[in-house]
């Protein structure tokens, strides 16, 4: 009678478990994807202001190069 209790001790012990790392897995992910979107925004408008700037400087001076 002892060994049955421990088992089912030990299986709810074990689906607790998988349920803690499952989400914080899922949750590292999700913060990762969320991170990388920022970035990705970020480099486009850097690349964007970078393209207005050039267009500004290029209006400005029309003899350079």
């Amino acid at each position: 009678m002892k060994n049955t209790s421990k088992k089912s001790t030990l299986q709810v012990k074990n689906r607790f478990y998988y349920i803690f790392w499952g989400t914080a897995t899922v949750s590292v992910l999700l913060g990762q994807l969320y991170v990388g979107t920022g970035y990705r925004v970020m480099a486009e408008s850097t690349l964007n202001f970078q393209d207005y700037l050039t267009r500004v400087l290029d209006t400005a001076n029309p003899n350079t190069f």
